[in-house]
């Protein structure tokens, strides 16, 4: 760090002081560094450390014990999930994509999102539900739901696991406002601040968001066209011991590989050799062609704790998630929910069950996996034509991981379509490593304007 350059030295060592804090460095009633050694670190005098902590205190960011020393205030400053990361390509990190995607007018063309267009959707299904949920009973409209969730939705979960090999009792289900809501509640039941939590590299970029919120230390294992890379998951996890993993089995966001079964079992002999839990994130799996391996099938919901959602086929506007796990966890988390969220939200559930259980609902998901096939296919193409191309052809889904040509910088592109009020979704924001600068996910379904084909081409030029 320069201390002779502006802001002042005195504020660059509040600097200092605040990060530490904020990345948990230094937790509430920790002491600070004494007067000298600070000065010394850093290479300041001890009048502009003196000046530092005097200002901090002023802020309320540490308080002074005369006699003992300076320390950490109990009220320590609110935690910001972003400040916990690294400051490489900030400009389109996590938050920059989910923002410009979520918070972009509808002239916007959203090849970045995750999420496939209104039009794409059962809206009929959906509208017909709602007119059905005017009519029920009162209860139905004003009345808490049950921690669990809707019975009736989770006995149609269950035999929609067990069409996938996943054995779960209806009363090993618990249902959540969403997928991301379900990773929450499992990150405060299994994790305290500083434990480490494995993902995938490259993986869904809300995992990062998520486990910093939760001040985990975030580990990556290169993830190949079969699952992680057998060899790095068995290092990293002698070495660095994560009380968690979460992973995609089936259509991994955001390379669209799918998990094999060789993988898969030796993923689980790892695990339960070092204690390690997995949570499989599995909300993609009514876009299979084919039905994929899942963790939690071969390990009987042992130690693999699986979740889903709706957003994705059924309606991002009704939030409705659930998680399968053994009992005893179950009944634990059930604990968590009633602490954090008290109820379910019972109007959504029984919207999602309704339309969940109209026989079209199936006739909706064929339609919908061949129209991503087909914009799959012309995406590759016209994608291919700019020198824009798949790290993998993916068997199903509505994921293309691209590599862009040569050593583009993939940020650099997104900033420039963002001029053009188009969001993209560069590499490195789904990478731990950074590794990945020059790669790009697409969604396909979002990906079929001529607009966006001419803008990248152009920004490629640039």
């Amino acid at each position: 760090m320069d201390l002779t350059a502006t802001p002042s030295k005195a504020e660059m060592v509040m600097g200092v002081i605040r990060q530490r804090i904020t990345g948990r460095v230094l937790t509430p009633g920790a002491k600070l560094p004494s007067v000298r050694s600070l000065a010394a670190t850093l290479s300041v005098s001890t009048s502009t450390v003196v000046d530092a902590y005097e200002r901090l205190v002023a802020e309320g960011a540490i308080v002074s014990r005369p006699g003992s020393g300076f320390y950490v205030a109990n009220q320590a400053a609110p935690f910001s999930p972003a400040d916990a990361g690294p400051k490489l390509d900030r400009a389109v990190d996590p938050f920059w994509i989910s923002r410009q995607s979520l918070e972009s007018d509808e002239n916007s063309l959203k090849p970045g999102c995750g999420w496939l267009p209104p039009s794409w959707l059962p809206e009929e299904a959906m509208r017909k539900a709602l007119r059905g949920l005017s009519r029920a009973d009162a209860s139905s409209l004003a009345d808490y739901g049950t921690p669990l969730g809707l019975s009736p939705l989770r006995r149609l979960i269950s035999r929609r696991m067990g069409e996938r090999g996943i054995e779960a009792s209806p009363d090993q289900i618990m249902l959540t406002e969403s997928g991301t809501q379900a990773i929450d509640l499992l990150c405060r039941f299994l994790i305290e601040p500083g434990d480490t939590v494995l993902v995938d590299d490259p993986c869904y970029f809300n995992f990062h968001a998520l486990l910093r919120a939760h001040r985990a230390k975030i580990v990556g294992v290169p993830y190949t066209a079969n699952g992680p890379d057998l060899a790095a998951f068995a290092a990293t996890v002698s070495e660095h011991r994560p009380r968690l993993y979460i992973t995609n089995s089936a259509i991994h966001n955001p390379t669209g590989a799918v998990l094999s079964p060789v993988t898969a079992h030796r993923v689980l002999k790892i695990a339960e050799e070092f204690d390690l839990t997995i949570v499989e994130d599995d909300i993609f799996a009514d876009f299979e062609s084919v039905a994929a391996p899942r963790l939690a099938a071969f390990d009987g919901l042992e130690r693999v704790i699986h979740i889903g959602s709706f957003s994705k086929t059924l309606s991002a506007a009704a939030r409705c998630g659930f998680i399968a796990a053994r009992p005893d966890w179950i009944e634990g988390l059930t604990d968590l929910k009633i602490a954090t969220s008290f109820a379910g939200g019972r109007l959504t559930e029984e919207v999602v069950h309704a339309a969940l259980s109209d026989g079209g609902y199936r006739k909706h998901l064929d339609t919908l996996k061949a129209r991503l096939s087909k914009a799959m296919a012309e995406v590759t193409d016209r994608l291919g034509s700019i020198g824009i191309e798949p790290v993998l052809r993916p068997q199903s889904g509505m994921f293309l991981w691209c590599r862009l040509p040569g050593e583009t910088d993939a940020a650099a592109v997104a900033r420039a379509c963002l001029q053009k009020q188009i969001v993209l979704a560069p590499g490195n924001a789904f990478s731990l490593s950074q590794s990945v600068r020059s790669c790009m996910r697409f969604n396909v379904s979002q990906t079929l304007d001529p607009r966006i084909f001419e803008t990248l081409k152009g920004a490629l030029r640039s």
